[in-house]
């Protein structure tokens, strides 16, 4: 019974591993052709700012040939008959050569705006792509290593997959809070960018002192929309826990959370020199349970301080965070529904148990709020470090 078993999960993770190499292939295929199609925009791009020199020239010599015309047709007593003619020609040659170009120019556009429109939709099919993959290769990882010896208990087969659900889950949980952050954020300044690049389009031709101002207020918008793409791919992964440290990390990013929020925060740091968080899964897990606090502090609370305290000692890893802002009602947010409840403290509460951790929230309207929490170094049921 139990050869039969291994044998049925033998062909399960073959057929898994076959298909997550597909897929793998089909991803590369989507890569290479949305990178491909990034340097044919940028090369569109290029040709538009060509092209729009080009017509701003014309448009200043057809202006300037409508003006000679009009002023040769006028002092027809001082200016030949042939001299008029010869003005004519050089503004309609002029007008015809504008009409061309701006034309060259309205169809460039078009076909910039097409690619842009199939690169998003590329990214798109990538983006499930690379999720799939992804979500493939935590099942592979998933029965690989639990159901290698399926027979040795049941009990931890069970818990493994609860487990593996937990991770899937809070990984969605995260995919939408991402998702949140770009369609309230660089999704509507791109949006606003689209209209103020119309608007310039049509002053170019109107008033051009105005089309200057509205082009520095193009630029400024963005700038701070990359500014804010640059955030949110950092808030995806801080690289500096890999280069710097989990410690080294969080200075930075309490630095920065004080410049952007004026919220000063007391940062307190205990038995440093026995930290050993060497598992960048347990320094990414206490480095996004912090983010997250400090986040919905910065939301909710009208806190004027804040203070963050990590202890350590030889089984745990302690975080306190303390803020002196509204407080709210625990227990009317513990009765609301999992979909209604904010993300924040959502997402805390699933990393703190995938951790195997415990979470204690001490808060009253009013009074602030005490964010507690205790994560094990060494998970005590199956004495393994995690």
């Amino acid at each position: 019974m139990i050869n039969k078993l291994n044998e049925v999960f033998d062909k399960v993770l073959s057929s898994i591993n076959e298909s997550k190499t597909e897929i793998f292939e089909i991803t590369e295929e989507i890569h290479n052709e949305y990178k491909e199609l990034q340097i044919k925009i940028e090369i569109i791009k290029e040709k538009v700012q060509n092209i729009i020199k080009e017509v701003d020239g014309l448009e200043v010599l057809e202006k300037n040939s409508r003006k000679k015309l009009l002023k040769v047709s006028r002092d027809f007593t001082v200016y030949t008959e042939l001299d008029i003619h010869k003005a004519y020609e050089e503004a309609n040659i002029l007008q015809i050569q504008l009409n061309v170009k701006r034309e060259e120019e309205k169809k460039l556009l078009q076909q910039r705006s097409e690619m842009e429109i199939r690169l998003k939709r590329l990214g798109e099919t990538l983006d499930k792509a690379e999720n799939l993959t992804s979500r493939i290769s935590i099942v592979e990882e998933f029965l690989g290593s639990t159901f290698k010896d399926i027979h040795s208990t049941v009990e931890d087969m069970k818990q493994s997959h609860i487990f593996g659900r937990k991770i899937i889950n809070a990984q969605e949980e995260e995919r939408k809070r991402i998702a949140r952050e770009i369609h309230d954020g660089p999704a509507q300044s791109l949006a606003g960018l689209v209209i103020k690049a119309e608007i310039c389009n049509k002053l170019l031709d109107i008033d051009t002192d105005k089309a200057r101002v509205e082009l520095h207020e193009l630029r400024e918008c963005t700038r701070e929309s990359i500014k804010d793409i640059r955030k949110i791919i950092y808030n995806l992964r801080p690289t500096a826990i890999d280069d710097l440290g989990l410690i080294p990390s969080l200075e930075r990013y309490i630095e920065n959370f004080e410049n952007e929020t004026k919220i000063p925060i007391d940062f307190t740091i205990f038995s440093k020199n026995d930290l050993n968080l060497n598992d960048s899964i347990k320094n990414l897990s206490i480095f996004r349970i912090i983010q997250e606090a400090l986040n919905n502090i910065a939301k909710h609370s009208k806190a004027t301080n804040v203070k963050v305290n990590i202890n350590i000692d030889e089984e745990n890893i302690y975080l306190d965070i303390m803020d002196n802002g509204i407080g709210f009602d625990l227990e009317s947010v513990k009765s609301e529904s999992r979909e209604d409840r904010g993300f924040g403290l959502l997402n805390i509460e699933e990393r703190v148990k995938l951790l195997r951790g415990n979470l204690i929230i001490e808060t009253e309207k009013g009074k602030g709020t005490l964010i507690k929490v205790q994560i094990p170094t060494i998970d005590k049921k199956v004495g393994v470090e995690i």
